[in-house]
């Protein structure tokens, strides 16, 4: 019979907390380069034909975001 230590119980835990951390967390858009106009459009599944998303970068700085931010995602960007 194997035996659990203390120590050993907790880390398993920790690291179980931290992969769930990991995976949960929500989709990044790639940042927008300086003097760039960028779209980044989320789709909601790999079929890649709802949109459920999208966030816009303007050239001056301003933009907006809509919807729901997914790992489908397509990225555009132009210079201004």
């Amino acid at each position: 019979m194997r035996r659990t230590t203390a120590l050993s119980l907790p880390l398993a835990v920790v690291l179980a907390l931290a992969g769930a951390a990991v995976t949960s967390a929500p989709a990044q858009a790639r940042p927008c380069g300086l003097g760039n106009y960028c779209v980044t459009t989320y789709y909601s599944d790999s079929s890649w034909t709802t949109v459920v998303g999208q966030m816009v970068e303007e050239c001056e700085g301003g933009g907006g975001f809509w919807g729901v931010r997914t790992i489908y995602k397509d990225f555009t960007e132009r210079p201004c």
